[in-house]
């Protein structure tokens, strides 16, 4: 009886931790796209707030989690659901000039969700693991060493990411748009560089406050 009701038991929690994560991952999905909403036209590639939500995920979400809900995101967009830049949706989006920065999106966060589960589980540099609990006697100085440690590798992940979904939005935009690496650099990159760069760096700092809050 009591290793039927162990395994009951675990039965439930196995079935509660699978019901959060698919929660988790639909509300990342749907802040994903309305971020993707929030749109501010500067030619060819709009400026939105998808790199701040899609850093914010890669930090807070497990592996598994962060490369479903990217997925499932452009899943949605692909099959018409108004879901990307200015409430488009459709495979011509993903076709499109700018299409390569959504499908790049994939592969950078698969990159780095893979650099963070190797510092995570291979390093003491997570602020959220076991060394840095037992820190906590340790005094303020090793707490805040550890953070900034860290919150730089988050920085690092979310610049792979961004970095990757650059490379693969330039090869798509040259190649619909027959224009050199120079111009597609110009066009694609280089606008948006710093405030890329001030938006992960954000995510990262909210995402550090929000993870310690929900135990990711």
């Amino acid at each position: 009886m009591s290793i039927l009701g162990s395994n009951g038991a675990a039965a439930v929690t196995q079935d509660s931790s699978r019901t959060r994560s698919i929660a988790f991952i639909g509300l990342t999905i749907a802040i994903i796209a309305v971020s993707a909403w929030i749109t501010v036209p500067l030619g060819p590639v709009p400026f939105t707030l998808q790199m701040f939500a899609i850093t914010f995920a890669i930090v807070v979400l497990k592996p598994r989690e962060a490369i479903a809900a990217i997925a499932g995101y452009l899943l949605l967009g692909a099959v018409g659901v108004p879901v990307f830049s200015g409430m488009r949706g459709g495979i011509g989006v993903l076709a499109g000039p700018t299409g390569g920065f959504l499908w790049g999106y994939i592969f950078g966060v698969s990159a780095a969700v893979a650099l963070l589960h190797f510092v995570r589980t291979r390093t003491d540099w997570d602020v959220h693991s076991a060394a840095a609990r037992a820190e906590i006697v340790q005094g303020t100085g090793a707490k805040v060493v550890r953070f900034v440690r860290s919150a730089g590798v988050e920085v690092l992940a979310g610049v792979l990411f961004t970095a990757i979904s650059y490379v693969c939005g330039m090869i798509q935009y040259m190649a619909v748009a027959q224009v050199g690496i120079e111009v597609a650099f110009l066009t694609c990159c280089a606008p948006f560089i710093v405030v890329d760069l001030c938006k992960i760096v954000v995510a990262v700092l909210v995402a550090q406050q929000v993870r310690a809050v929900v135990n990711r």
